[in-house]
């Protein structure tokens, strides 16, 4: 069965990418404009979440979360000061439990540890990915910032690949997929793709991270296109996963 609330998605990329704009921002090393890009950015996923909740189902939990994450981000559109920026990802922690125990004791497994760990780490895991991406394209703006910006949230991505991997292939996860005991509909090609999805994810972190031991500047673009592809397969590791076990 294949079944995703498109309002849990975006409040997870809101809650990860804004989770990851602090990890970056902690050590005050990037221009403010950065931060604002960002709390724009989430802020209005926030916003999309809300209104997918509102249209397709709602979770008042989720969506009171949604709409308070989407009004910090905004109310600090213009912070400057770093320890703040965790208000708005701490908000939207409840909407993400929420959503995960909801998934559980409405999908095939049941198992709200499992569920949990599914929904929180692949919170983690689209944040960092699309951050990285996001970093390295401000390094156009400002070419003075620390190389070890990006090289700190490409290892984040690089240390929670597996960690996605593993939370997906938990019972019943997509072994049962890929053995044909869960049917993805398509006669097993959702399931390899998925896996290779997964793959290429860790993969292309990997080859960024190599990408970025070259001091050329030349390097931070290379990485930064590299996590472009990485954010599709990163994206359909976690999306395609839990809609299959759904």
């Amino acid at each position: 069965m294949i079944r995703l609330e498109a309002a849990t998605v975006m409040l997870q990329w809101a809650v990860g990418g804004l989770a990851f704009l602090w990890f970056t921002t902690r050590r005050n090393e990037v221009g403010a404009g950065y931060g604002t890009l960002l709390r724009i950015t989430y802020g209005a996923f926030a916003v999309i979440a809300v209104v997918l909740g509102n249209r397709y189902g709602v979770s008042i939990v989720r969506e009171a979360s949604s709409v308070a994450v989407a009004i910090a981000a905004f109310v600090l559109i213009r912070n400057k000061r770093s320890k703040l920026d965790l208000i708005a990802p701490l908000l939207g922690i409840p909407g993400i439990i929420a959503a995960g125990v909801s998934a559980a004791s409405e999908g095939s497994g049941g198992d709200v540890v499992v569920s949990l760990l599914r929904i929180i780490v692949g919170t983690l895991f689209l944040g960092a990915v699309s951050d990285t991406m996001l970093l390295g394209h401000w390094y156009l703006v400002q070419p003075g910032m620390p190389r070890k910006l990006i090289n700190e949230i490409t290892s984040a991505v690089i240390y929670l690949w597996p960690l996605e991997v593993v939370v997906l292939l938990l019972p019943t996860g997509m072994f049962s997929v890929l053995n044909g005991t869960i049917d993805d509909g398509w006669d097993g090609v959702l399931g390899w793709f998925w896996l290779a999805s997964a793959v290429v994810t860790g993969v292309l972190a990997l080859v960024t991270r190599a990408a970025l031991k070259e001091r050329s500047y030349s390097a931070v673009m290379a990485a930064t296109g590299l996590m472009y592809l990485a954010i599709l397969t990163a994206f359909c590791t976690d999306i395609v996963g839990r809609a299959l076990l759904a």
